[in-house]
């Protein structure tokens, strides 16, 4: 049962972070990670400037999409940007020293710096916080444009001193390349891009099932089993329908009249674990059944209105949008833990009804 359950929600998840990535990719957002797996110790390989691997806890994924910190940027990321190119390895005080600012003021925009993918942050192995320039090479544009004439484009190993003519379009280049330097709409479709995938695949699950491999049918009048099939519009409207009767379930929640039921009648982990096997013992129709049960149900979870999830998200860029107020680090972090209670409470809950269910069939 663990290992069906943590294959099942390891995928989805998968899937879920593969849309942000590509979303973020699509508008030109620096993803500098994309992994499969919770985060820490990976192996893997560098593509386009994103690392894509898998980690020592290979269950679910995780998409790095730059520049979605939260509060104000720092006021001296210019000047630090171009000193530490400049310099191409530097600790906090160097850079401190050489902007004119304090240490603390070097140290939050070095920080923000290394989310956004713009410098690499210190490793285990520095004595002192180490901070390097990236490294770069020519893209297949420069180099074309170098065979035609220009002149070519210089490469930089990490942590390489490199001349900065211009630290204004240096800066400008990097945040380009940065989540918060998108318009409202374009933050909006990488938040939603996740749900959007978990969706589409369960809509093609359902047209799979129903219009490519079919079901066993009985006949109302003879009562005679036949194989039938729907149309793929057919399938599509069947699988609408459901996710329909999933956000009506999610929506009762919200409702006082209603959420003690609902909380009632659905499932944690632990339930999910015991159905996935269950799934998998009905055999092809069952796994794929139970896959886009699931993968709507995470979806439209996700669309919940509280941080962390992307609908929490989405209510902090619309906030942002409306009072043209940017939400302060802080105030996110408090919204997020806030959120996490919440979780862990209905978790508590659903897994001992889980356990009362299934352990002691009490329920």
């Amino acid at each position: 049962m663990i290992i069906y359950a943590t294959i099942l929600l390891g995928f989805l998840v998968f899937i879920h972070e593969g849309g942000h990535y590509l979303a973020a990719r699509a508008f030109g957002v620096r993803v500098t990670e994309f992994m499969l797996g919770l985060p820490g110790p990976s192996i893997g390989f560098t593509r386009g400037g994103t690392r894509f691997g898998v980690t020592a806890v290979p269950l679910g994924g995780y998409a790095k999409v730059c520049g979605m910190e939260a509060g104000e940027m720092s006021p001296h990321l210019e000047a630090v940007l171009a000193a530490l190119y400049r310099r191409g390895t530097a600790n906090m005080e160097d850079i401190a020293r050489d902007c004119g600012i304090s240490d603390d003021e070097a140290y939050d925009a070095l920080e923000e710096l290394v989310e956004w993918g713009s410098i690499k942050g210190p490793t285990k192995k520095d004595q002192y916080n180490t901070y390097r320039a990236v490294a770069t090479a020519p893209t297949k544009k420069q180099l074309k444009a170098a065979a035609a004439g220009e002149p070519a484009p210089a490469s930089y190993a990490l942590g390489q001193a490199r001349p900065v003519d211009d630290a204004h379009a240096l800066y400008q280049g990097e945040y380009r390349q940065q989540y918060r330097a998108l318009p409202f709409w374009k933050r909006s479709v990488i938040l939603v891009a996740g749900v959007f995938v978990n969706l589409l695949f369960a809509m093609l699950l359902f047209v799979l099932m129903y219009s490519v491999i079919g079901f066993e049918a009985q006949s109302p009048n003879t009562g005679v089993f036949y194989h039938a099939a729907l149309t793929p519009l057919q399938s599509l409207q069947a699988g609408f329908a459901y996710i329909g009767q999933v956000i009506a379930l999610v929506a009762s929640l919200f409702n006082p009249a209603t959420a003690a039921d609902t909380v009632s009648n659905t499932t944690s982990i632990i339930g999910i674990a015991v159905m996935s096997k269950d799934a998998v013992d009905m055999g092809l129709m069952g796994i794929l059944s139970f896959t886009a049960m699931i993968s709507v149900s995470l979806g439209i979870m996700n669309l919940l209105p509280i941080p962390p999830l992307d609908g929490g998200r989405f209510v902090v860029e619309v906030f942002q949008k409306v009072s043209r107020r940017v939400v302060s680090t802080r105030a996110l972090n408090y919204l997020s833990a806030a959120g996490m209670l919440l979780f862990l409470g209905f978790f508590l809950i659903m897994a001992n009804q889980d356990i009362q269910r299934f352990v002691f069939g009490n329920w």
